[in-house]
């Protein structure tokens, strides 16, 4: 029987699986098995009978004059694995390189404006999720429209996944985000650090820290094996 393009993509990714796994540890053909239907499940199937946007509608907040990187991997990767629709709102000269790196990006140079929160608020009902925190960077008025960002999107239950300079503000305000279940925060090791210190202060145990935030109805997603180590079975990575 022959073999659709899509059985023939999946299949091709098993030996490129197999590989990043193997540089961690041994995986079975079982455990790739599982890995390849998570694949399935994840990436949204191609039909006729829909139309451009309904699998996805995702947007980053972040970009600045230093860092536009960071905004546009995060902006371009959920394009590669199936959404529809990719915005970025950056600052106003972030907001050309941005653009130049892919075509496919809706770019919007807002975040440093006067009205940024206003600006992105009308956006939000076209939003499935919010990315917020790459290449954000530290300056006070960005970080102050990103606050209201954030409490615009509590207000309307979008999906928040916090990264980065993100992270960094929901440390020096975790009453941001505290109760809302729908916020994933994704800290490396120095990052939960500071999350740490923010919950329970300088010198706390990593462990109580974490339980604090569960408690707290927040969700981690953890980055790095340092990071890993430090956390219950509970909160780790499969």
């Amino acid at each position: 029987m022959a073999l659709g393009p899509g059985c023939r993509a999946v299949r091709g990714c098993r030996p490129v699986l197999k590989r990043a796994f193997s540089l961690h540890k041994a995986h079975s053909v079982k455990d790739m098995e599982s890995i390849l239907q998570l694949v399935r499940s994840v990436v949204p199937a191609l039909t006729t009978k829909k139309h451009k946007g309904q699998d996805g509608r995702i947007g980053v907040v972040g970009g600045c004059r230093e860092y536009t990187g960071a905004p546009y991997f995060a902006a371009i990767s959920a394009l590669k694995v199936g959404a529809d629709l990719s915005h970025v709102f950056c600052t106003q000269e972030a907001a050309p390189v941005i653009k130049a790196y892919s075509p496919e990006l809706i770019v919007h140079p807002v975040l440093d404006s006067p009205e940024a929160v206003r600006d992105v608020e009308q956006w939000l009902p076209r939003l499935h999720a919010l990315v917020v925190g790459p290449g954000l960077g530290r300056d006070d008025a960005l970080l102050e429209n990103v606050k209201g960002i954030l409490e615009a999107s509590k207000a309307r239950g979008i999906p928040v996944v916090i990264d980065a300079d993100g992270l960094w503000l929901i440390a020096q305000q975790p009453a941001l985000i505290q109760g809302y279940r729908k916020a994933v925060l994704t800290p490396n090791h120095v990052e939960f650090g500071r999350l740490s210190e923010a919950v329970h202060g300088a010198g706390c145990c990593r462990l109580q820290a974490a339980e604090s935030l569960r408690v707290r109805q927040l969700t981690l997603a953890p980055r790095g094996s340092s990071t890993h180590a430090a956390l219950p079975p509970w909160i780790r990575p499969a």
